[in-house]
């Protein structure tokens, strides 16, 4: 059979039970692997035999899903790391460390901006931040020597700024370096960023792959295309790995599986940074529905930007579907059947205004939290963004007025009917 389509894939990739096997991805709640000899157990720590020893490395369930999402992207490798800020953290601290640089978009999630502007930094690498519109030019001047990977989110949180993934891949290339991109937010329904030149792509699970907020995961995918060894930037991937018996992971794995084993066997072992068994058996249930919660979320996330653009007491509103929108031409290219449920916007009255708005919804619960089955709101400059100052708020894409709206799979009219009365209240 030819490879099957998207929708197939959430339902039913990564995992083919044999005949009496179960049909739903077994839980393998164990956190250490039976072996007869001590020499079956030593071709695994060697990497010369594939199998279990402890999960705090490798679970059959994890590495289940793993592979599920792992087709939808279109990937050669995966893992599931235990949150979407680990994925980040691994997926450039595999390749970066104390010297090193990384140029990323300005447009991120606020928690990422402050992993890699504050805790990376103090680890001696080196980000330098560059506006999401910045020309090529103006991207050509942040790199350096020492420059080893590009990162930008393929639909911002909670700027909602799209990236211009080609761009930002050309720039990477030229340079020898991989770009990796965080796609949280379009999810492989509506994006696909290794068509477009990315190389690693993560995921915060926690979001719409999970969609009913049950479960903390995050997952790194490797396009299994960037060529490690002829940029020559890379000896962790290309050279023998003292801490792991002198494996050359490029040697052993080729560059399909090299990003993802060394990930693995450095990182997850010293950091231990795990996605439960039981996590992931949620995510793996939460995936079989993506393709059909993603088209309602965008449906109802336009309905709802549409009623705001046109509310007295809304300021301006920022959806990438919604005709208009700076990035709607970048939406159409690389998101052409939607981008994703979350609408920003801004509240006349700014901040004050914003908080009365929020505490008058009946629908949308306050919460830390984003692209879930359920809506929900947050003001980020008091919440998630709340560690940077105005400047650093605004290079964001981060206004002290924003509120992010997700909206859930509810009803659209009765969203537009709880934001009109909240709305009333600071009219």
């Amino acid at each position: 059979m030819k490879d099957t389509r998207i929708e197939t894939k959430c339902v039913q990739g990564g995992y083919k039970p044999g005949n009496g096997e179960p049909r739903q991805i077994p839980i393998v709640q164990s956190t250490t692997f039976k072996y007869a000899t001590s020499e079956d157990m030593g071709k695994l720590f060697d990497l010369e035999a594939s199998g279990y020893f402890y999960s705090r490395l490798q679970n059959p369930t994890c590495d289940t899903v793993a592979a599920r999402i792992c087709e939808l992207e279109g990937g050669t490798a995966a893992m599931l790391t235990s949150s979407g800020q680990a994925a980040n953290f691994f997926a450039v601290f595999n390749i970066a460390s104390m010297g090193d640089h990384v140029v990323a978009s300005s447009a991120i999630y606020g928690g990422s901006y402050n992993l890699f502007a504050v805790t990376m930094k103090r680890m001696g690498i080196n980000f330098t931040f560059v506006s999401p519109d910045c020309t090529e030019e103006e991207l050509e001047a942040a790199f350096t020597p020492e420059t080893k990977a590009v990162f930008g989110e393929t639909i911002a949180n909670p700027a909602l700024k799209v990236l211009d993934i080609e761009k930002f891949a050309r720039a990477a290339h030229a340079h020898g370096v991989p770009l990796i991109v965080d796609n949280t937010f379009a999810t492989p329904i509506n994006c696909r960023p290794f068509e477009w030149g990315a190389d690693i792509v993560t995921h915060s699970t926690t979001k719409y792959m999970d969609g009913h907020g049950s479960a903390v995961g995050g997952c790194i995918v490797d396009s299994g295309k960037f060529d490690w060894a002829a940029s020559g930037k890379f000896p962790g991937l290309c050279t023998p790995d003292e801490s792991y018996h002198g494996v050359n992971y490029i040697e052993r794995f080729g560059k399909e599986g090299a990003f993802i084993t060394k990930a693995t066997a450095q990182l997850m072992r010293d950091f231990g940074c795990t996605q439960s068994p039981q996590s992931a058996f949620i995510l793996g249930l939460g995936l079989e529905s993506l393709h059909v919660r993603m088209q309602r979320h965008c449906e109802n996330a336009l309905a709802v930007a549409k009623f705001l653009k046109s509310h007295p007491a809304v300021e301006w509103v920022k959806y990438p579907d919604l005709e208009g929108d700076s990035d709607y031409t970048l939406a159409k290219k690389y998101l052409p059947n939607g981008s994703c449920g979350v609408v920003s916007f801004g509240v006349k009255g700014g901040r004050v205004a914003a908080e009365r708005f929020m505490k008058a919804l009946k629908l949308g619960a306050i919460e830390t939290h984003v692209a879930d089955a359920r809506t929900c709101c947050l003001h980020p400059a008091s919440a998630t963004h709340r560690q940077m100052n105005d400047e650093e708020l605004y290079a964001a894409g981060v206004s002290p007025d924003l509120v992010r709206y997700s909206c859930g799979i509810e009803n659209a009219e009765d969203l537009i009917e709880d934001l009109n009365q909240a709305l009333s209240v600071i009219d």
